[in-house]
């Protein structure tokens, strides 16, 4: 029996120190985005946009099944999953520093190449810990309080962005070199406490002779639930703006109403979570993937402007409900010892849409 099948609660001091890391993940990504171009054109790399998106793409969707096999393996090994996460925190904010230390000193012709190197490493940095990282919220919360454990995350992913364009104001104050190093130091001190709070938590598989320990994982289960997720994620950030844009009016931006939608997810993440721990998982789930295509299908024929904004709160509430409980579901179907590696299936599966989308718009319209 693990540390956690003995308890009935959240370790919230863990899980808040998990949500610190995960925003300083999200606030990266934020700056990543929004740099990426501007940096390819300064240098003179945009020809190189199509390979940066592809090689983004297959980096985040291989790279959390290995760190998920490797986070299995120290946790069979030396019972933590912590060298996996350590490693990646620490490379990532090394790699945000060296940027940072690129642009101060504006590299001639010579040394310019170094630059969408480091970028490909750095994606590979956030991808190795980013999933073995978010898969300890099944060592602070048991798995009846799981949905309540993501509402954590959900609520700081969706407050974050919720006030992009507040952020991405405040990054381009700062410029380029600054947010690197600000992002360097925001991975690196949040990694720092959520290994100082993890350490004493047991993380060790041990053998058992119940159900659990001896039940096959389904993998394929995990890696569905993962693409639907990533399906509704991806058209909602990359192709929602551009169906909303003028239906509810002129001057209202697509990209606003995808912040807004952000923010009440995250603020009803707790009181769905709590629904959702009472109701048990398979039918929030179940309910949540097809609602949310059946709005996302309505949102993108309708033109009338109040059925739109119905449709899009509507939306909001069942994509919280969707981000609450679709990992925790996934788990379930997880051997105990495979846990790691079951988190960065489903991931895996989160990242195909993303990856396979922006590469295309990329390839046919030069950009996002």
């Amino acid at each position: 029996m693990s540390q956690l099948e003995a308890k009935s609660e959240v370790l919230w001091k863990q899980m808040w120190s998990l949500a610190a890391l995960y925003g300083s993940v999200v606030i990266g990504w934020i700056a990543y985005y929004n740099y990426q171009p501007k940096l390819l054109e300064q240098y003179e790399f945009t020809d190189l946009t199509l390979f940066l998106f592809v090689s983004q793409g297959i980096i985040m969707t291989i790279t959390p099944l290995i760190a998920g096999k490797l986070g299995d393996k120290f946790r069979q090994s030396t019972g933590q999953r912590l060298p996996v996460i350590t490693a990646g925190i620490s490379f990532a904010a090394m790699l945000f520093m060296a940027v940072a230390f690129t642009l101060i000193v504006d590299p001639g012709e010579t040394f310019k190449w170094i630059l969408p190197i480091m970028i490909v490493l750095w994606l590979a940095s956030m991808a190795i810990f980013t999933s073995p990282a978010i898969s300890t919220v099944e060592l602070f919360a048991p798995s009846s309080r799981l949905p309540r454990a993501m509402a954590v995350l959900t609520i700081v992913y969706g407050l974050i962005y919720a006030i992009e364009p507040v952020v991405i104001d405040l990054i381009d104050y700062l410029g380029a070199p600054l947010t690197f190093v600000t992002g360097g130091v925001l991975v690196g001190v949040s990694g720092f406490f959520l290994k100082k709070n993890t350490s004493k938590v047991t993380d060790t598989v041990k053998k058992a002779e119940d159900y659990k320990s001896k039940m096959k994982s389904d993998y394929s289960y995990a890696l569905f639930l993962g693409m639907a997720f990533g399906i509704i994620t991806t058209v909602l950030f990359n192709m929602f703006p551009g169906w909303i844009e003028g239906k509810i009016d002129a001057s209202i931006h697509g990209g606003f109403v995808v912040s807004v939608i952000l923010g009440i997810a995250a603020i009803l993440s707790l009181p769905i979570s709590g629904m959702v721990e009472q109701k048990g998982l398979y039918l929030p789930v179940l309910m949540s993937i097809l609602i949310c295509f059946l709005l996302l299908f309505g949102i993108y024929y309708f033109d009338n402007a109040g059925l739109i904004v119905l449709f899009a709160l509507i939306f909001a509430a069942f994509y919280s409900m969707a981000s609450v409980s679709l990992l925790p579901l996934a788990l379930s179907v997880i051997n105990h010892k495979n846990k790691v590696f079951g988190v960065g299936v489903f991931y895996c599966g989160f990242e195909i849409p993303n990856g396979i989308l922006e590469a295309f718009l990329v390839a046919e319209f030069g950009g996002l």
